[in-house]
């Protein structure tokens, strides 16, 4: 099956085309960092607007790269949520129009379900059951996966997730806008030593994650360094690597716990975060000492992307899933309420 995806949850337009029997043909994303700097963050409005301008033109780009015609599609898949509501209307209309013009079935997607599920698209993937560690914008999660849409939640972050406590600490140290990529990137020439950072909620039982702590002990510490307001750049480095180590060893200790717990020894990382350099080593010694493996996608499928949605809906399209016409999105919606997806053979 033929299928295209469309993602536009937030402030990245992916456009992508799937074929269940060859794999990912082609796929294209369009960042929006650039109309969103000026503002320090996201604005939905602005969003929306891009989505609309960036849309069609990156559809053509895509199917002419594969060297197919909209009329080869057999389904198209789009994010239905979570996300920005506006945003996500622009992907929803779109791809209902082209699916009824073309009178093939659509589907709409799970956000977090495309991010869980894009290890898949990689050759060496994961097989079931497995623990996924999802990271992705204002998501931090622990699931547990039997089979696709067989989710248990097993833990989450109870306020802030770790990819806006990285943006939020970059935007206290001054880092242009996005902040946590540049914090990571600073971070390598930091002692992550030289600041006792805490490591929230791993002293006590549970699968639950809080980074508001580390913020304030961010602040508190960037105000003690500071002189007339300025924080010089080694210091600005040792912070920014001790916050780096907090949150990434904070997440390891969590899986670890998950995958004792559950006897799973399979992990995947994926969302935004997943392209940390240094989660992805300490996960990897961490699946390790429990003789097991942690599997991810290539760093451009971490961030939003059309390729995810693409193989999430052909799952579901497969399995006879078909929305109804009337456009329906998600701003918030647990991804446990999704219904398992069952294949014939």
């Amino acid at each position: 099956m033929l299928v295209l995806g469309l993602e536009t949850s937030c402030d990245e337009t992916g456009i992508a085309l799937y074929d269940t029997e060859r794999g990912l043909l082609a796929h294209r994303v369009y960042s929006q960092i650039a109309v969103h700097a000026e503002y320090g963050g996201v604005v939905p409005e602005l969003a929306s607007r891009d989505h609309i301008r960036k849309g069609l033109p990156l559809i053509r780009e895509v199917m002419a790269e594969a060297g197919l015609s909209l009329q080869d599609l057999e389904g198209i898949a789009y994010t239905r949520g979570p996300g920005l509501v506006g945003a996500l209307l622009v992907g929803a209309c779109m791809g209902q129009s082209l699916a009824w013009s073309l009178g093939i079935p659509a589907v709409g997607v799970h956000h977090m379900e495309g991010h869980l599920l894009a290890p898949m698209l990689e050759e060496e993937s994961p097989d079931f059951p497995f623990i996924a560690l999802l990271v992705s914008g204002g998501h931090t999660q622990l699931v547990k996966v039997t089979a696709i849409g067989e989710y248990e939640l097993l833990g989450e972050s109870l306020d802030d997730a770790a990819g806006e406590a990285f943006d939020k600490a970059a935007k206290m140290m001054g880092l242009p806008y996005p902040g946590g990529p540049e914090l990571s990137r600073i971070a390598d020439q930091g002692d992550a030593k030289r600041f006792s950072f805490p490591r929230p909620m791993t002293d006590r039982p549970g699968l639950d994650f809080s980074f508001s702590g580390l913020k304030t002990f961010t602040r508190t510490t960037i105000l003690d360094c500071a002189v007339d307001g300025v924080l010089a750049e080694q210091d600005k480095n040792d912070i920014a690597a001790g916050f780096q180590a907090a949150v990434v060893d904070t997440l390891a200790i969590k899986c670890k716990r998950a995958m004792k717990q559950t006897g799973v020894n399979r992990l995947i990382i994926a969302g935004g975060v997943g392209a940390n350099k240094l989660l992805r080593e300490q996960l990897r010694k961490t699946a390790e000492e429990l003789k097991g493996r942690v599997f991810y996608p290539r760093p451009e499928l971490c961030t939003d992307n059309g390729a995810m949605i693409a193989y999430a809906g052909a799952q579901r399209l497969l399995a006879g899933e078909d929305a109804p016409l009337a456009v329906s999105c998600v701003p918030r919606w647990p991804m446990t309420e999704l219904t398992p997806v069952h294949l014939e053979g």
